[in-house]
């Protein structure tokens, strides 16, 4: 099996390692990959060698968490995959991978591009960002940081019933937004943003900020344009692989004050009719929700109803990912959505 391996800070490797796939578990399955995708954000900062986030692996660590293939082999005991089926895994950028069905695995429905459903893991986050934050139709939402993920929130607004307004630090990101459905866009230090937000929503304000950006300028954004009793509801690392601060990250005037609340989409969401304990799994979602959320976003990209290919600018060979990881770490606005072909 070929894997992206880091060793350290900027030291990328496609490593050789043994895959045992003729003895198979019961609940496994053998799947071989096609393509994967790079989410830029996160695994910008694992390859520049950011503050590590608490959890994470320490180097020689994987990189990636989109990953499409196609069943090669089952277990005796699976009932979810049959031999053949195309697949969606958040897992790493590797070759081929062994993998109980009961992990973040789910299949691929009929009508369904291949590069579209690569990013069902990360548009299930995306999605999650809506759901944590209590989201209800009708409300202005906002996206600060229009990378995949951002643009994955202002994909699935339209669709869930927000009106989406698309907050970046590029024009070429701002058109991508468009494109991706923002009923509105603008640069996040535009003097006159809040005026025009105000204008947008006919006075009543931003009732959802969704962060995806890390920047402490992003947070500060956020805290300003939400309304007050609004939702922050923040998917970023804020912070991470920026310098310090020497200011209060939450000043009075913007958050006390305002009585908002943030959010962090992460773990499992304040469900107001929750799953039984017993269905609860060992991951940061429980299995079932995590599939449920997975399988809903695949549902909304059939025949293409939601097209995140939209955002792909590079389709790469899996033996140029260095060359990918180098152009992200020098921040370059023409790269968002990159494949990586391991056929």
């Amino acid at each position: 099996m070929k894997i992206a391996t880091l060793h350290g800070a900027r030291d990328m490797t496609i490593d050789e390692v043994p895959l045992d796939t003729s003895n198979l578990k019961p609940h496994d399955i053998w799947v071989e990959t096609e393509i994967t995708a790079l989410k830029i954000g996160t695994d910008r900062g694992n390859y520049e060698g950011a503050e590590r986030v608490p959890g994470a692996p320490d180097y020689p660590r994987w990189v990636g968490d989109s990953n499409l293939g196609y069943v090669r082999a089952v277990g005796t005991e699976v009932t979810r995959f049959s031999v053949g089926d195309r697949v969606v895994a958040q897992l790493p950028h590797q070759s081929e991978y062994v993998v109980n069905e009961y992990r973040n695995v789910v299949k691929v429905p009929d009508g369904v591009h291949s590069e579209d459903a690569v990013w069902a893991t990360l548009y299930t986050l995306s999605a999650f960002c809506y759901h944590k934050a209590l989201f209800r139709p009708g409300e202005n939402v906002a996206v600060v940081g229009l990378g995949v993920l951002g643009l994955g929130a202002v994909a699935l607004g339209p669709v869930l019933g927000a009106r989406v307004i698309g907050i970046g630090n590029s024009s070429k990101r701002l058109d991508m937004a468009k494109k991706m459905g923002a009923h509105a866009t603008y640069l996040y230090d535009d003097k006159n943003l809040k005026m025009q937000l105000d204008d947008f929503t006919g006075g009543s304000g931003i009732d959802l900020v969704i962060l995806t950006a890390n920047p402490w300028p992003a947070f500060r954004t956020s805290l300003d344009i939400v309304r007050p009793n609004g939702r922050v509801s923040v998917v970023s690392l804020i912070g991470r692989g920026e310098p310090d601060l020497d200011s209060n990250p939450l000043p009075m005037e913007l958050f006390y004050n305002k009585g908002i609340s943030i959010i962090a989409v992460s773990g499992d969401a304040a469900d107001i009719y929750p799953l039984m304990s017993e269905e609860k799994g060992t991951g940061a979602f429980s299995w079932p929700e995590w599939h449920r959320r997975c399988e809903f976003v695949l549902s909304l990209m059939i025949n293409g109803g939601l097209e995140p290919k939209r955002v792909v600018t590079h389709r790469m060979s899996y033996t140029d990912m260095a060359i990918a990881y180098d152009m992200i770490d020098r921040r370059e606005k023409d790269m968002l959505g990159v494949i990586f072909r391991w056929k």
